[in-house]
């Protein structure tokens, strides 16, 4: 400011202050002042230099009198008008003043917090090493490290032998240090471990460097880290690492095998059975190769198999066979076709002479003229079902409106699909067909080439009714003054008397005669002697699957099971969508899947596609 009012050329500035905080301030370059303070000190040295800064005594400086007030009668007697002594001398002698060192516990100073950390080694190191995945990188890296420290093999560019060992006893002494630092320092110490410790029943000895077991081998002949095997702690990440090396190097045998493997190598893992067990628990490998299906608690029974409704009503449906059939002298593969109603258990079934769509809607209209209308069809994703669910619903648009609006409210022949590969949801008449297929082919191996379509027919037929002849319970079946055991003709029919079979006797010899009816009613007394022999036999209710399990979530990876797919394949797939029932457990699933290779075209990306599979799969 005075040199800008002052016209005055100015060849030098000196500045007093009779404080010696503030040269402290001024002319410090090390500590840091709260904002105020700060701005006021960078103001002053952007406008001087710290060198022309000096020290007035308080009673020599004028500028007190103006800060602090002065009465009248005082000025003459002050230096207020005249100022200090020392500016009127002839020479001005100026003697730099020492910077002072800032006061402990200046207000304006700002604290500085120093933390002095106690670093231990080991664990900055193991902390590093915690980084690796594998073994055998780890000992490359640190093996390198320890080259760069010596001036030896330094022309070398591959890791020798001798330095992977050394690299190796190198991290396991860290990991013991670090483990074990009380009983080291016992060993070392020449003394003994306490009952309380860990490596009390092992007997350890310090031996090389190293933490070893002491044992009972110390006669055999076998090489030192053989009788002596390292020990390590079983909550150390180096420790997994070399278990999940020799897991690997054994081909991904069992538990017993890799901690063999382990104390054959030279090492000795405290607790390493729950060790290699956690592990193989956790190897994707050993997932993959081991690992049962999905499984889940059996489901509840549905409402269709537990109210009660009109003969075959609701009805699951499914294809068997093929029977051999002979016309002239060309053989025809024939099927069958089971209906089973799922309130009564009650089979109806018709013969096919091909799995295509025609003939099974065929069949399907010979089954609703016999038994009336079907409200609800339960069957697999078979081509034919799904063909015939097609072209009905093609026919439904064809159709007029109101008629439509008619067929859609009565819900005529309404098709319900399983899951595909999913065969044990449908064991209402899966069950059915088993019992009946084995019955059939047994009956079928003694006459092989003797029927016709007409006699296939017949047999067909007679079989259903002896299976709708079957008892619902056994519970009086021992008691004399029993009623007659109900039966499913007794629902599906209302009649208590069963058709009585063509009188005569039927013998072997009837299969080469030339009465057909007459071979169809031998087999069907076959049949008949089967049924009850393997049959009531088998009645009794199994247990499975009676645990409920982890219900299957969105983005669960899963392995899908295919047995289609060529050996070591394993087709990974992400749930994208559950299923879940009334239960509030998951049975299937929709699984995102990659195109597989063998499909795949070259010039073209693969394409992923979503599958709907049971969990079972």
């Amino acid at each position: 400011m005075l040199k800008g009012e002052i016209d005055m050329k100015i060849y030098q500035e000196i500045f007093w202050t009779d404080s010696q905080v503030v040269i402290g301030y001024i002319n410090n370059d090390a500590r840091r002042f709260h904002i105020y303070v700060a701005n006021r000190v960078q103001l002053i040295r952007d406008n001087s230099d710290p060198s022309q800064w000096y020290y007035v005594d308080t009673s020599e400086n004028p500028a007190d009198h103006a800060s602090r007030g002065l009465h009248a009668s005082d000025i003459h007697s002050t230096n207020w008008l005249r100022g200090p002594k020392f500016p009127w001398e002839s020479e001005l002698h100026l003697t730099p003043s020492t910077p002072t060192d800032l006061l402990v516990g200046d207000p304006e100073v700002k604290t500085i917090q120093v933390l002095a950390t106690k670093a231990n080694n080991c664990d900055d190191i193991l902390r590093r090493l915690s980084q690796f995945s594998s073994w055998t990188k780890l000992v490359k890296v640190v093996a390198r490290i320890k080259r760069l420290g010596c001036k030896q093999n330094q022309h070398c560019e591959h890791v020798t032998v001798e330095e992977r060992v050394k690299a190796a006893e190198k991290v396991i002494k860290i990991v013991q240090q670090q483990a074990f630092p009380q009983e080291i320092k016992m060993l070392q110490g020449e003394e003994g471990l306490p009952n309380s410790s860990s490596l009390f029943s092992l007997d350890p000895i310090w031996s090389e460097g190293l933490l070893r077991v002491g044992g009972r081998l110390k006669q055999s002949s076998l090489c030192h880290k053989v009788k002596h095997p390292v020990i390590l702690p079983n909550n150390s990440h180096i420790s997994k690492l070399i278990v999940s090396h020799y897991h690997a190097k054994i081909c991904h045998q069992g538990r017993s095998q890799t901690q063999m493997e382990l104390r054959s190598n030279g090492f000795w893992v405290i607790g390493g059975s729950k060790l290699v067990a956690k592990l193989i628990r956790t190897c994707v490998l050993c997932r993959k190769l081991r690992r049962p299906t999905e499984s889940q608690r059996i489901a509840e029974l549905p409402k269709e198999c537990l109210e009660a409704s009109a003969p075959f009503t609701y009805s699951g449906m499914d294809c068997f066979g093929p029977f051999i059939v002979k016309k002239a002298r060309k053989e025809y593969k024939r099927y069958g076709l089971i209906f089973t109603c799922l309130y009564s258990r009650a089979v109806h079934i018709e013969m096919l002479e091909d799995l295509s769509t025609d003939s099974f809607i065929n069949a399907l209209r010979c089954f609703i003229s016999l038994k009336g209308a079907v409200r609800q069809l339960h069957c697999d994703q078979g081509s034919n079902f799904i063909g015939a669910r097609n072209k009905f619903k093609e026919a439904l648009k064809q159709c007029d409106t109101k008629l439509l609006e008619v067929f859609l409210t009565e819900r005529q022949c309404e098709f319900v699909f399983n899951t595909p590969s999913a065969s044990h949801a449908g064991g209402v008449w899966e069950r059915q067909i088993r019992t009946v297929r084995n019955v059939l082919n047994a009956t079928f191996a003694q006459c092989p080439g003797r029927l016709d379509d007409a006699s296939l027919r017949t047999l067909l037929y007679e079989a259903m009714a002896i299976v709708n002849s079957r008892p619902l319970t056994v519970d009086g079946i021992n008691d004399p003054q029993a009623l007659e055991p109900l039966t499913q003709n007794h629902l599906i029919m209302m009649k208590s008397k069963v058709a009585l079979p063509p009188p005569g006797e039927f013998v072997k010899e009837d299969l080469y005669a030339t009465k057909r009816w007459r071979r169809v009613q031998y087999l069907i007394e076959q049949f008949w002697g089967r049924w009850k022999k393997e049959y009531l036999l088998n009645i009794s209710t199994r247990q499975k699957w009676h645990l409920p399990q982890r219900n299957l979530r969105v983005n669960d990876i899963v392995i899908i099971k295919d047995d289609n797919l060529p050996r070591n394949h394993w087709q990974l797939g992400r749930v994208v969508e559950t299923v879940q029932d009334r239960d509030g457990l998951v049975r299937r699933v929709k699984v995102q899947v990659g195109e597989r290779k063998s499909q795949r075209k070259q010039d073209l990306p693969s394409k992923p596609s979503v599958i709907e599979r049971p969990i079972q799969k």
